[in-house]
């Protein structure tokens, strides 16, 4: 059930918000449009837990004192839903870079497919995409891979919960993940490609769980900052 607000004053003392991420839009995005939404109160609003400007779903929102909090709610298992594209590699293991490889798909089977799950659930480690947020010497790993530059990639322990497989329509492969903060979907599709030997890039991917919150009750950016500016408005009467 979605949490009715009365006043503005609620979000100061802090209040958690549940948004679906909409595609594109950069997670500082959605925290820069809520905060702005506030105007003229200034209020500490975060996120707990980046989502890539190419995924979609829930992101969960800090204001207020609830910031205080944001490293726990960040530290929580998620869940994810999303498709990959078997034959091909892409540089930034996803649609964001043109494919760099492509692989012959014709022998693969669905068994084949179903059957390298296993070897992703459970304690495994992967190495992040070079086009990520991760900060090297203070800088992102994505404006050093766009500039050509070489990055060293360090191995980061995750953990795969589950891991299913639910459809298989060639060269698309949808599935399903529940895993531990920190870990690379895009990086999970690489190296799920490369078990098979053959190669795998991310099409889309939806956040659907983070913790006990499910993405049936967020609200959209927008409704959110309508309700924001309608209590505004209720207050200053």
């Amino acid at each position: 059930m979605l949490k009715e607000y009365t006043n503005i004053q609620e979000f100061a003392e802090g209040q958690l918000l549940l948004i679906n991420k909409p595609l594109q839009w950069t997670s500082f995005d959605v925290v820069g449009k809520l905060r702005n939404s506030f105007k003229p109160l200034k209020l500490k609003v975060g996120h707990a837990g980046t989502l890539d400007p190419l995924a979609t779903g829930l992101l969960i929102i800090c204001t207020g004192k609830m910031t205080k909090q944001i490293d726990t709610f960040q530290a929580q298992e998620k869940e994810y839903t999303g498709t990959m594209i078997l034959g091909a590699t892409t540089p930034s293991y996803d649609l964001e870079t043109e494919a760099d490889a492509n692989f012959d798909i014709s022998n693969t089977t669905n068994e084949q497919i179903n059957a390298a799950t296993a070897q992703f659930t459970g304690d495994i480690q992967q190495y992040p995409p070079a086009h990520s947020a991760i900060k090297v010497d203070g800088e992102r790993l994505y404006e050093k891979a766009r500039r050509g530059e070489d990055v060293e990639l360090k191995l980061r322990n995750v953990t795969i919960t589950e891991f299913e497989i639910t459809r298989i329509e060639l060269p698309e492969i949808d599935f399903r993940v529940v895993c531990s903060k920190g870990t690379y979907i895009r990086s999970l599709v690489n190296d799920f490609g490369k078990a098979l030997n053959n190669g795998a890039y991310l099409s889309a991917l939806k956040r659907t769980r983070s913790g006990d919150f499910k993405i049936e009750d967020a609200r959209e950016v927008m409704e959110m900052v309508d309700i924001i500016r309608g209590l505004k408005v209720v207050s200053s009467e």
